[in-house]
């Protein structure tokens, strides 16, 4: 279906990819998904102004620890000085390869000029992708989406812009930065973008079942597919995908006491990743998205949501796990 490609010292077939998403996409996460399956897991992006890295929320972004596969950094920005000096110091702290967001749709990264704002204005994108490819010895991929507007749908240019720029690999958000993550995705423009450029291309936008993904990359010619939303709360996707894609058959889900055991492990490297206070706070999300699959989750969540102490609630689900062949 697709031809192998390298990602600098990196082979890779079809990969499944887990999406830059910030809030989510921590440490704690790109390790679950991928002992889950991820080919690669791309880390929260970052600014490219150094001089806010040292804040506790970008110091634990740029967290490494070697089990989420290459060591992959996103970086956002405007400035292709500012940009070119960001990857430059990501690649002496051990970045292995370096994607540029200019996909985000997010207002606080537009309001900076950034982003799928970018977008706008071709010049300057190209002098961003030189810039930061000139900059590092590692690959530079990059994150975009199909153009600024519905009247401005310019991802093809943007595609071969960065294919004469040298980027290596490109993942396309098959939506418009005015469609932000609403409405039906562009598989007809990816498809366009991939026939225009000779550089590996990933498909990402609502592919949320093995089958999606087969039928994605069978319709656009993609070489790989990206996964946001869909792993929140069940990172097994990526291993379910990757079988359907070699045999045909995705395994079913994992059971209610597997999901439980995986859920608890999440919970607990969350709290010594940020900290008790932090930790029990960001873990929220967390099990209400892995409520949604599990036996009793509703009330689990319930319980869950009004706890902001961690080892309360490392004791919850310690407590639902025992309860689990009671509510099956």
């Amino acid at each position: 279906m697709t031809q192998p490609f390298s990602l600098g010292k990196y082979e890779l077939d079809c990969p499944v990819i887990l999406a830059p998403m910030v809030g989510v996409s921590d440490l704690p996460f790109r390790e679950i998904c991928k002992q889950q399956g991820a080919t690669l897991t791309i880390a929260e992006m970052v600014p490219a102004d150094t001089s806010v890295w040292h804040t506790e929320k970008n110091r634990l972004r740029m967290k490494r620890s070697g089990r989420t596969g290459p060591d992959i950094v996103q970086i956002a920005g405007f400035d292709p000085e500012m940009m070119a000096e960001a990857a430059r110091q990501n690649v002496e702290l051990g970045a292995e390869v370096i994607d540029i967001n200019m996909g985000c749709p997010a207002k606080k990264v537009l309001k900076r000029a950034s982003g799928s704002a970018l977008l706008q204005d071709p010049e300057l994108v190209e002098s961003i992708l030189r810039a930061v490819v000139s900059a590092v010895d590692v690959p530079v991929t990059l994150k975009t989406r199909t153009g600024w507007s519905r009247t401005m749908r310019n991802g093809r240019d943007i595609a071969k812009i960065a294919e004469d720029c040298g980027i290596t690999m490109l993942s396309i958000h098959g939506r418009t930065r005015e469609c932000r993550f609403v409405g039906e995705v562009e598989y007809d423009t990816i498809a366009e973008i991939k026939q225009a450029v000779s550089i590996p291309v990933i498909a990402n936008g609502d592919i949320n079942t093995p089958e999606q993904a087969k039928r994605v990359l069978e319709y656009t010619g993609a070489d790989g597919v990206m996964i946001g939303r869909a792993a929140q709360g069940q990172p097994w996707i990526f291993r379910q995908i990757n079988e359907f894609l070699k045999t045909g058959t995705a395994s079913l889900s994992p059971e209610p006491e597997q999901i439980s055991t995986l859920m608890q492990d999440h919970i607990r490297a969350l709290h010594a990743f940020y900290g008790d206070f932090k930790g029990a706070l960001f873990a929220r999300k967390h099990i209400d998205w892995y409520s949604k699959v599990l036996p009793g989750g509703e009330p689990l969540k319930a319980r869950f949501m009004s706890s902001k102490d961690a080892s309360e609630q490392r004791d919850m689900l310690s407590n639902y796990h025992e309860q689990i062949p009671n509510l099956t």
